[in-house]
């Protein structure tokens, strides 16, 4: 087994070579690999030079050896993720760094299959670590100490991490080979009781997991498509396009449901928590929403009702989406509300949202006999529903 150490030589060479020594005594084979850019010698000597990462980029080294920390950061960055992408031998990755360093291996480490052990020791794990970590399964320790040298408190986090990793690598799970297939599901707070009825009436035949819907669960799940992980998906809850398009903070990007345009799995969708948009506390919704409809989920949580204009537009996005999946696709609709507020005498019941967003989708994919969409006269979170969604789900199971 090989453990890629990936960091800037030039500056962290002790603390780099401190990890090996770790975990050379625990028997474990390394690659050590500089993404120094400052042209500088490592002190100590590595398996992979700066130069050999750099010439992975498109544009060649001098996209990276730019003289700028910036764009040179940038270069390596895109670098070390073709570089790190065209080995067959990665069993297992830890990085250690700064903001610079950090912003470097995250993106490569990102790429990874899910399951590969993935730890990064960083001075930035305190704060905000969606953009390294997206949506894998990287373990971020805090330094604690910033990564300048080693000292008493360095060493301690260090050998943690290193002998994490050892731990990983030891006890890896074994996916049994008469295990259920894995099927992944999109849930809200507001699309649980027809989530948790659907996975219960499906276990044990078949193992549903959940992602929450915050855009990282949709971007996760989608991961965990591309690497095999999941046989199919029953998308109920793709509240993460009203965000993407109206700017909320739960955005799962302009790639969501892509995957299923390069992967033909088992795929039935829903319109689950379309009718609403996510902001922070209330007064971080923008300005040019003042005059609109909220309810606060609690203080950190505003939810925005979506207009009959916005719900059009969120169905053509999904239905252009549709037109380019590579097999066959039901998408059902409940008539009836889309959420837990969209419902008579709740907060966002809106009648004419419902039917400008069937009316978009629908006529974005009625030239596609592949994709069905599949109306039907219930509540998202109605019983019914949820055997609808596994129905039809089974259906494209068994033919696939």
């Amino acid at each position: 087994m090989t453990v890629y150490i990936a960091g800037t030589f030039d500056t962290k060479a002790s603390e780099l070579h401190f990890v090996q020594q770790l975990l050379h005594k625990q028997g474990l084979e390394t690659c050590m690999v500089d993404l120094s850019t400052a042209g500088g010698t490592p002190s100590i000597p590595v398996d992979v030079s700066a130069l050999t990462v750099a010439n992975c980029h498109p544009g060649g080294s001098s996209a990276v050896f730019t003289g700028d920390r910036g764009t040179a950061i940038t270069g390596m960055t895109e670098a070390f993720s073709a570089y790190l992408g065209s080995q067959a031998n990665v069993s297992a990755v830890i990085g250690l760094g700064g903001s610079g360093g950090t912003a470097v291996v995250g993106p490569a480490f990102q790429n990874l299959p899910i399951g590969i052990p993935k730890i990064i020791v960083s001075t930035m794990a305190s704060g905000n670590i969606a953009p390294y970590v997206g949506a894998s399964d990287i373990c971020m320790m805090y330094s604690v100490t910033d990564i300048g040298g080693l000292n008493s408190v360095l060493e301690r986090v260090l050998a943690n991490a290193a002998h994490a990793l050892v731990g990983m690598l030891q006890h890896q799970h074994k996916r049994q080979s008469n295990s259920a297939p894995s099927i992944g599901m999109t849930m809200f707070g507001v699309t649980t009781t027809c989530v948790e009825a659907l996975r219960t009436s499906l276990d044990p035949e078949y193992s549903g997991v959940i992602f929450h819907a915050t855009g990282t669960g949709g971007n996760s799940m989608e991961k965990l498509v591309e690497n095999g992980f999941l046989t199919g998906v029953i998308d109920a809850t793709t509240t993460e396009v009203a965000d993407h398009l109206m700017d909320g903070v739960l955005s799962a990007g302009p790639g969501r449901m892509d995957i299923f345009a390069q992967m033909a799995i088992p795929y039935v969708g829903s319109c689950g928590a379309v009718d609403m948009v996510n902001f922070g506390s209330r007064d971080s919704v923008p300005a040019r929403y003042k005059d609109r409809l909220f309810y606060q989920h609690n203080s950190h949580v505003t939810l925005m009702r979506t207009t009959a204009e916005e719900n059009a537009r969120i169905g053509e996005w999904i239905g252009e989406k549709l037109t380019h999946f590579k097999g066959p696709a039901r998408f059902l609709i409940p008539e009836n509300g889309f959420s837990a507020l969209d419902a008579p005498d709740q907060a966002f019941y809106d009648p004419e949202a419902r039917t400008a967003f069937i009316t978009s989708l629908t006529d974005a994919v009625k030239s596609c006999a592949h994709i069905e969409v599949i109306c039907l006269p219930h509540h998202i979170n109605d019983a019914a529903f949820a055997v609808a969604l596994k129905e039809n789900f089974l259906e494209l199971y068994g033919d696939n």
